[in-house]
């Protein structure tokens, strides 16, 4: 069902996230994800001519991780093409810090431990959410990795469907099924 129909309005800005996951000739995975951020009308920025104009890109950031079917990171490659600031792009190799880390439990605040605040980006840390899902969606279901059970502790409880008392969990994760719905 659609969203109602809106007051009218002028459009000011527009983000989107794109996020794509590869089966590798190696066997490998690499999931890319690229963020663009646009303006409606031209915006002033000193770093970048004197201006943005409208309908250029004001971000555009993407990052590839690689990784084995057990979410084992192996490579990470971060690129900003279009930034507000020229220094922007001279954090992109700090997301080389993720290699070794496994996606899981805990791994969010993993990778902001490592990326997070002045040793990060903001915006490429914001792609690292749509990364991991779009890893899990892109594995699952292939092959003889069943993503359900590696992902178990990390799902349990994230949502309605994956709650500890559910039909979901009941089914797939019978060992981890609890009658009384979790606590708040």
């Amino acid at each position: 069902m659609p969203l109602t129909k809106p007051v009218r309005r002028t459009l000011h800005h527009r983000r989107e996230v794109v996020c794509e996951g590869y089966l590798r000739d190696d066997g490998l995975w690499d999931i890319e994800a690229r963020m663009t951020d646009r303006k409606s009308h031209s915006i002033d920025n000193p770093e970048r001519g004197g201006y943005v104009g409208a309908g250029e890109f004001f971000h555009d950031m993407r990052m590839r991780i690689t990784m084995d079917k057990k979410l084992f990171i192996h490579q990470v490659e971060a690129s900003m093409d279009d930034t507000p600031f020229q220094m922007c792009p001279g954090i992109a190799k700090a997301y080389k810090q993720l290699e070794g880390t496994q996606i899981g439990p805990g791994w969010h605040r993993k990778a902001l431990e490592l990326t997070g605040g002045a040793n990060g980006c903001t915006h490429l840390n914001e792609l690292l959410k749509p990364i991991t899902t779009t890893a899990v969606q892109s594995i699952w279901p292939s092959g003889d990795t069943d993503m359900v059970k590696l992902g178990a502790n990390g799902l349990l409880n994230t949502c309605h469907t994956w709650a500890q008392n559910s039909s979901a969990v009941k089914t797939y994760l019978p060992e981890l099924y609890k009658p009384e719905p979790p606590k708040r």
